[in-house]
């Protein structure tokens, strides 16, 4: 239920970032620069480049494109913002419900720099046990444990914890890796994580738990619970397929820590990058925005890409216009280049269509109900606690989540928000049913509350597999992928692809090394905006160098066939 204890009191003033493991680029100081992120040749200046997609790898890209004297033109099927999509309740000023991405931990340093430049404010995220959450229940074969600290932990729960943590030290050199991280120590990060990516690559999750010496001290009791109710956001057993590289990059960069959503959702963040006027613009006036380059919109999604002459890639647009572009960057989920956009199979290798289409998404449901006020804060006059609380259980809502938007507005309950066979139960049914699955669900948890009767408005939901914008919440590698996500990480490195290859870049969370997490998207946004100055031949600043000025120092480790 809690974080490893790193016993680094030395580091407290040095955080854990999202830096590697994979490629410790510091892309939070390279944004942060007084000197920017490149320059383009001035004939370049008002080049038009295509982003397909405008989620937060395609807004980031756009707007720092746009910084630099480009002119994106983004193409969007949906809406902006993609899988940051904060869906307001009808009839309620500023209360919505997170249908995609909820809580954002704190070592996500790219995402905050684009976050402080919206000026939004933040709270912490009321996950189990967290200090912004006044009480959680976890109700586990029918009984039910009221929590309010780590001391009221059942012995059985305090086990399980501390046998993951002592797997995590054992098995995968923990807090070695965390201090490397906090000193940003490139060579020893390098030295343990190579040495590990060989030996769990082709492991998964469930096996490193269940194989560690520390878990097989106990029973398959203890094995269930961990998967149950796990640690830090709660149950993990819907990851015990992944590849356990994917379970480690979490946790050695504290993504499953000190989270935080944003105060009137996270949408935000896309559409404020899309509204603002920059001041250090190259070759825009002054009051240049995306917003004004697109004239109010983004052009309509993208149905097909081709070559064309001059080693221009032709998009064509839903509605069939036409346009050539010397480069295009590509941010939606990968199966949509197979599945909705009529992709020209010669832009890309067959290696790396192998790896867009190997590519292994999670599904996902959530439902939200708004609710008249925080009711849970209320006391049960027979035993003093919470009448209801953050809950995780065994049940089909896994985890319920309560958030307090303040005595004077509404609440507003995530019942359920569960993933792969869970989710796809809910997949075929509709919102109400969903809410009356959920309901039942906690009314066995909580007998004497009556949810219902506080629910006000029409309740939200969303199942991202069954979205064909989407076809699934983000990518879950399993074991083995190790290689098809090395060959999507570097495309942006285009120096020795062939002419017809060259120009077509791809960024997104399922790009990134971390699934799932908002840094992937703005990391690998990035690294596309460094290829793309170099495809037109521009460049950095010798005082702040980019990713691909720093790849063959970092470049992730490439694993060879026997």
């Amino acid at each position: 239920m809690t974080a490893p204890d790193t016993g680094l009191a030395a580091h407290e003033g040095e955080p854990v970032t999202i830096f590697g493991p994979d490629f410790p680029f510091p892309y939070d100081d390279w944004l942060k620069h007084p000197a920017g992120l490149g320059h383009i040749p001035n004939d370049c200046h008002g080049r038009e480049v295509a982003i397909i997609g405008a989620g937060m790898a395609g807004v980031v890209a756009a707007y720092e494109l746009m910084k630099l004297g480009f002119k994106p033109v983004v193409y969007e099927s949906r809406r902006i913002g993609g899988r940051l999509h904060s869906e307001p309740f009808k009839g309620a000023e500023g209360v919505i419900a997170e249908l995609g991405g909820m809580r954002f931990p704190k070592s996500s340093t790219g995402f905050y720099h684009y976050l402080d430049r919206c000026s939004l404010a933040t709270q912490p995220f009321p996950n189990p046990l967290a200090a912004a959450t006044p009480s959680t229940v976890i109700d586990l074969e029918g009984k039910s444990i009221y929590i309010e600290d780590q001391d009221q932990l059942t012995p059985l729960l305090k086990e399980v914890g501390a046998a993951w943590h002592e797997a995590l030290e054992s098995e995968a050199n923990f807090r070695a890796m965390q201090s490397a991280i906090r000193d940003r120590d490139v060579a020893a990060i390098k030295q343990i994580w190579n040495e590990l990516i060989p030996t769990w690559d082709d492991q998964t999750f469930y096996g490193f738990v269940a194989n560690s010496a520390a878990f097989k001290k106990h029973t398959f009791r203890h094995l269930e619970t961990f998967g149950q109710v796990g640690f830090g956001t709660g149950g993990w057993d819907t990851d015990f397929p992944n590849s356990m590289l994917e379970i480690l990059r979490v946790v050695y960069t504290n993504c499953d820590e000190d989270q935080h959503f944003v105060v009137g959702g996270v949408e935000q963040v896309p559409r404020g990058l899309w509204k603002d006027q920059p001041n250090d613009l190259v070759h825009w006036p002054a009051g240049t925005s995306l917003n004004k380059l697109h004239s109010g919109a983004p052009r309509p999604g993208a149905a097909k890409l081709d070559r064309c002459g001059g080693n221009k890639v032709r998009v064509t647009d839903s509605w069939g216009d036409q346009r050539e572009f010397e480069a295009v960057l590509v941010t939606c989920q990968s199966w949509l280049l197979t599945t909705k956009i009529d992709c020209d199979e010669t832009l890309f290798s067959q290696k790396l269509w192998m790896a867009l289409d190997r590519t292994r998404y999670m599904q996902s449901a959530k439902t939200f109900v708004m609710v008249d006020r925080p009711f849970w804060k209320d006391k049960d006059p027979d035993t003093g606690r919470d009448v209801m609380s953050m809950t995780l259980t065994d049940r089909l809502t896994r985890g319920t989540y309560l958030f307090d938007l303040g005595s004077d507005k509404p609440g507003v309950i995530c019942l359920s928000y569960s993933w792969m066979s869970d989710a796809l139960k809910m997949l075929p049914l509709p919102v109400e049913r969903r809410v009356q699955l959920a309901l039942d669900a906690l009314q066995k948890i909580y007998p004497k509350v009556d949810i219902k009767s506080h629910i006000i408005g029409d309740p939200l939901t969303v199942s991202w597999e069954d979205d064909p914008n989407f076809l699934g919440a983000f990518k879950g590698a399993l074991p083995g992928h190790y290689r098809y996500n090395r060959r999507m990480f570097c495309h942006f490195m285009q120096s020795d692809m062939p002419v017809a290859q060259k120009g077509m870049f791809i960024a997104g969370d399922d790009v990134g090394w971390i699934p799932g997490w908002v840094e992937g998207a703005v990391q690998t946004s990035l690294n596309a905006v460094w290829g793309i100055v170099n495809h037109f031949g521009g460049g950095t600043f010798s005082n702040n160098p980019g990713p691909g000025d720093r790849f063959d120092e970092l470049a992730p480790l490439e694993l060879f066939d026997p």
